[in-house]
C-alpha cells in the first residue's frame, strides 16, 4: 500500500503551535488547562500542545493519557494515568491525532459526564468529517478530504517519520 505524505514535520509542528495560541486565546483567563490525550498519538500531541502553552503563555499545563481501545471502545472502561479528582473544575482539552466518525471521541467523554468540569473542549490534528457521532473539533490543525477506503496516519511520537499520512 502506498503512502502519501500530506504534512511533513514542519508544518505538523506549526499546525500543533497554532492550535496552541487558539487554545490560549479561548482560555487566557485560566490559571490551568489540562490536555487528555488519547492513546498512542492522541497523547503525543497532547504533550506538545502542554509544552507550546508553557512557552507563550503562564498557563499551568499538564498532559494525561487516556486509554482505551480505539477499535472497540466499548469493551472495556475507559481509564486515565491520573486521578478522576484531578479534572474537577478544570478546562480539559480532549486530543486525538484524527478525528473521522466521532466514536472514539464520544466514548473518550463519557467518564467527564459524572465530574463537575468547568470546560470541555476538543483538539484534533486532522479533521476527516465522516461524522457517525455528534462531535465537533473546536481547534484542527488541518481538514483533509478523503474516500472511505483511504487510511490517514499521524506520526507525532517518532520524530524520524513525523508527519501525516495518506494511505
Amino acid at each position: 500500500m502506498s503512502s502519501e505524505q500530506v504534512l511533513n514535520s514542519e508544518a505538523l509542528t506549526q499546525k500543533i503551535r497554532r492550535i496552541a495560541f487558539q487554545i490560549y486565546e479561548n482560555n487566557f483567563e485560566e490559571k490551568e488547562i489540562l490536555f487528555a490525550g488519547i492513546i498512542g498519538e492522541g497523547y503525543a500531541m497532547a504533550q506538545m500542545l502542554c509544552q507550546n502553552l508553557s512557552e507563550i503563555s503562564k498557563i499551568k499545563a499538564k498532559a494525561v493519557e487516556i486509554n482505551l481501545n480505539k477499535e472497540e471502545p466499548y469493551e472495556r472502561p475507559v481509564k486515565f494515568d491520573c486521578d478522576l479528582n484531578l479534572f474537577e473544575n478544570k478546562v480539559i482539552v480532549v486530543v486525538d491525532d484524527v478525528l473521522n466518525t466521532g466514536r472514539t471521541f464520544s466514548y473518550s467523554l463519557a467518564p467527564f459526564l459524572s465530574i463537575p468540569v468547568k470546560k470541555i473542549q476538543v483538539a484534533v490534528l486532522v479533521d476527516r468529517n465522516y461524522r457517525k457521532f455528534p462531535i465537533a473539533a473546536d481547534y484542527k490543525g488541518y481538514e483533509l478530504a478523503t474516500t472511505l477506503s483511504e487510511h490517514v496516519e499521524v506520526v507525532i511520537s517518532d520524530e524520524k517519520r513525523r508527519g501525516v499520512y495518506l494511505k
